[in-house]
């Protein structure tokens, strides 16, 4: 026998060893098949009560609900940065100025092609709500308005309430609300 077929004799049989069924073939019962390994007769035991899947340990009510003894809250959870209202500015954008518009009037594109009208944000009413009714909003939904929930993760839900405050501030602002160092670069301004 040649060395190149001992050598392709040795190849072949190392390649037949490591095609083994067993891995494969091992015994296994298919997720919430029946059984008789157990008495209950289920192929898998249940969740141990009070099990919280990771990442969704939600200790902070106020923060996951927008509520506090069942009331809305009226301040933010978590401080609220640049970078927050930035991004509660893109979430927004994508989420909400379909039927809001941009600048919170209600008036959004889905509205100019015939669909319900939307809320502005301008109104006293939504003015003088608490910021948790907004997150309370984007997490249940209101009237025409459907559940954000499965689609915006809590904190950006946050960051949207505050970017509509930055919203309604923009619209109802006044020369008298800018600091009086930043008011002279204005009135620059042409």
């Amino acid at each position: 026998m040649s060395r190149s077929s001992r050598l392709l004799l040795l190849t072949g049989s190392l390649v037949m060893i490591g095609c083994r069924q067993d891995m494969h073939n091992q015994p296994r019962y298919k997720p919430l098949a029946g059984t008789g390994f157990f008495g209950d007769g289920r192929s898998a035991r249940p969740v141990v009560e009070g099990t919280v899947a990771r990442g969704h340990l939600r200790i902070d009510k106020a923060r996951y609900t927008g509520k506090e003894d069942g009331m809305d809250v009226t301040e933010f959870p978590f401080p609220i940065t640049r970078a927050d209202l930035l991004r509660g500015q893109v979430r927004f954008n994508i989420y909400c100025s379909p039927c809001h518009s941009r600048i919170g009037d209600g008036n959004g594109m889905v509205v100019r092609r015939g669909f319900r009208q939307a809320a502005s944000y301008h109104t006293d009413k939504l003015i003088k709500a608490p910021v948790g009714h907004f997150f309370d909003v984007m997490t249940n939904g209101f009237g025409a308005m459907p559940s954000y929930a499965s689609r915006v993760e809590p904190d950006d839900r946050w960051r949207i309430a505050a970017y509509i405050r930055v919203l309604q501030l923009s619209e109802n602002a006044k020369i008298e609300d800018v600091p009086a160092d930043q008011r002279v670069a204005l009135e620059k301004i042409p």
